[in-house]
This record gives C-alpha cells, structure tokens and sequence, in this order.
C-alpha cells in the first residue's frame, strides 16, 4: 500500500477516562430526551433495531415537515451508551476490535505484538465518548466526505498526509443526511458503498488509505420534493413513513412537551432519566442477546415466500427482513423469531423494494401485509401500522 498518513497519539493523564468523560458531560448540549417523543412508533422502531444490528443497512425516513425527524435522530445518539475509542484517532477506532481500528493502530498493535509484548501493554490511550452523530450537509463535496489531501503539511512539511473526512467521524456512530433525496446520486452511492462494506477506500495523488466506516445511515426526506431512484431506495434496509399527527389531544401533548423542554431542560431531562436508562440497558443487553437469536428454516422460506410474491428485485429484502427479525426479538429479551415479530418488522423492510408505477408513491404497506398475512395463513385484522406500534408500546 501507498504511504499513509501518521497520526500521533498525544501522550494523556492517568486519569483521561474519569477527566474526559467529566468535562465532556458539562459541556454536553442538552438533548431533547428519545423516550419522551411522542407518537412516530415506525420511524423509533426502525431506528432502534438499526442500533441493535447496524448490519440491517439504515433507515429512510420520508415525511411531512416539522413532524421530529431530526430531533428524534439527536435523541437516539444521545441515548446510546459511551464507547471506548482510541485517543487522537481520527478514525474512533475500537482499542481492541481489529474490523473497528484504522491501519495506523493496527501497526501500532502489531508493531508491540512483534516485539513480544502482550496486550496489557498496549501503547494505545484509551477514552470514553459519547457515540458521534454527524449531520451531512447537501452542499457537501466528495473530498469532504471521503477525506482528502492535507495541503497545509504538504506545503509545509513536503509529505503526503491525509485529511479525514465526514466518513472518519461517523465511524461508530450515525450518519445522518437530511434531504438526500436531494443529494447528489454519486454521494448518495458513496455512502451506501461505505455503509454495506463498512470500510472507505480513498486514492488521492498517490495516497491510499483505507479506514473503517461503521455507521448506522439515516435519510430523511419529504416525498413531495421528489423520491430517491429504486435502486438507491434499495440499498436502505428499512423504509419508515411518518405523517403529521392529526389527533388534536396528541398535537397538545407534542406542543406541551416541547415548550417544557424549552423553558427548563436540565428538569425536564432529569424527570424522563429513568426511562432514558431503562431503554438504554434494553439497547445493550439486545446488543448482547442478538447473538443466540434464532430463526426456524419454516419461517426463513415464507420470509423469502412473501419477496417473491411481491415480486422483490434481489435477495436484499430477504436478509434484511430476517436479520429485523431477530433484532425485535433481541429487544424483548427472546432468543427465537415468533410469526409476530416478521409481521411488525416485514412492511418497514419490503414497501420501499416493490416494483412501482413511476407516477406511485410508495406503498404505505398494506400491499405487503395482504400477502404477508396469505404466506403466514394469519388473519388480516390487524394492520401493519397497528403492528409497528404495538411493539414500541412493548418497547416502552
């Protein structure tokens, strides 16, 4: 591989976890708190399943203006536990997960490895943050996505570095793009490439660099301003819709939250920390039990049964649909798929992947339900809707 660019590791204080972690919570911005958002169950269960398995391959959220997208997103990476991540790395790589670390910690490991020393002496730092949610803005370049050039050391030092980009932040943590149904195609193909490999490659005047980009992508978007191209639409593992709240008592309680909020955060926070903690350790402990979830074969071949019947291009929507499965599952602390759990998870992975009129909307899912319930022999009463909220009901 080409030269990379070398990152120093600023030598930290014995104490940086306990220091960092303090000044880092004082000047924390607060955030409006995910458990007290009010209704939107579709888009707050296709975010948490996305957390518990970042494989399921993000989420699209299409609505109407001002009904909580992106203060929904805040407050799910607000939510979500600190991670360890090696001080000075650009990258947040994993201090021991080698698929989470970028190549200049892995030599750095390899080069102690060689030496004989064993892993407790590691030259790593090791720090606490909070998980990072990074907002793309539409008018961003490609070179400000994928890292480019260091000019200034170039000029100065006569090296070659590299400069990360907004891919090196999101590393572990979200990515969030508001309007991308308005961003360029090639970026948007860019960020679908890191998000289904995990991994940015750049080649830029004779540098190659190849770092880690693990991160959960959300869009968002307003159908009215035109859709994304279905092969596009494809590559997001889940689809959400969301609308404005139309019952009066629920826009007042949306209305009355947030002026609480506004008037005095640090109270309001602190009233709803509880359940803030609850659906935290949910979230960790799913993470943990997602690894003994298991799927029966029956229920495997009337999942790809339903994608066939609809006509679904590729085998993406099956995989998606099973890994969904199991994350709902993992999140109510069971280690098997019932029927119930494809049936909340199948309309929010399949509507988006259906072969459409160009001149359609997308489908609000009830065609996926009629033939989910056909394949499942189940009975029609109960609607998909019904369905996603029953389970952040459970959730809560």
């Amino acid at each position: 591989m080409s030269p990379i660019a070398k990152f120093p590791y600023q030598p930290l204080p014995t104490n940086v976890n306990s220091t960092v972690s303090a000044s880092s919570a004082a000047l924390r911005r607060l955030v409006f708190p995910f458990t007290a958002i009010v209704g939107q169950a579709e888009m707050k269960l296709a975010l948490l399943l996305n957390v518990i398995d970042p494989k399921i391959g993000g989420v699209m959220i299409m609505g109407d203006r001002g009904t909580g997208k992106s203060t929904t997103i805040r407050a799910l990476a607000d939510l979500l536990p600190e991670i360890d991540v090696v001080a000075g790395d650009p990258f947040n790589s994993h201090p021991t997960d080698p698929d989470l670390m970028s190549d200049v910690v892995r030599q750095q490991l390899q080069t102690v490895a060689d030496n004989g020393n064993h892993q407790s002496d590691s030259p790593l730092k090791v720090i606490q943050q909070k998980v990072q949610m990074v907002d793309l803005p539409l008018g961003a370049t490609e070179d400000r996505v994928c890292g480019t050039i260091d000019i200034e050391k170039a000029l100065s030092e006569g090296v070659k570095a590299f400069e990360p980009g907004l891919l090196a932040r999101a590393n572990r943590g979200i990515l969030y793009v508001d309007e991308v149904n308005l961003l360029d195609d090639h970026l948007v193909d860019v960020l679908l490439d890191s998000a289904a490999s995990g991994w940015n490659t750049v080649e830029r005047e004779g540098i190659s660099i190849r770092h880690p980009a693990r991160f959960v992508l959300v869009g968002s978007g307003n159908p009215e301003e035109g859709e994304l191209r279905p092969q596009l639409l494809d590559r997001f593992g889940m689809h959400a819709e969301i609308r404005t709240v139309k019952e009066p008592a629920l826009r007042v309680q949306i209305v009355e939250q947030r002026s609480a909020f506004d008037q005095n955060p640090k109270e309001f926070l602190e009233h709803h920390q509880s359940e803030q903690d609850a659906l935290q350790q949910r979230l960790i402990g799913a993470q943990e039990t997602l690894k003994s979830v298991t799927i029966t074969y029956d229920f495997r071949v009337q999942i790809s049964q339903v994608c066939a019947e609809l006509d679904v291009d590729g085998l993406r929507g099956d995989i998606v649909t099973n890994r969904a499965a199991k994350a709902i599952a993992a999140f109510e602390g069971r280690t098997e798929v019932t029927s119930d759990d494809i049936r909340r998870v199948v309309t929010l992975c399949l509507r988006h992947r259906l072969r459409k009129d160009p001149l359609e909307s997308i489908d609000s899912g009830y065609k996926v339900a009629k033939v989910f319930n056909e394949v499942f022999g189940l009975d029609a009463a109960e609607s998909p809707i019904a369905s996603v909220n029953g389970a952040v009901q459970r959730s809560s």
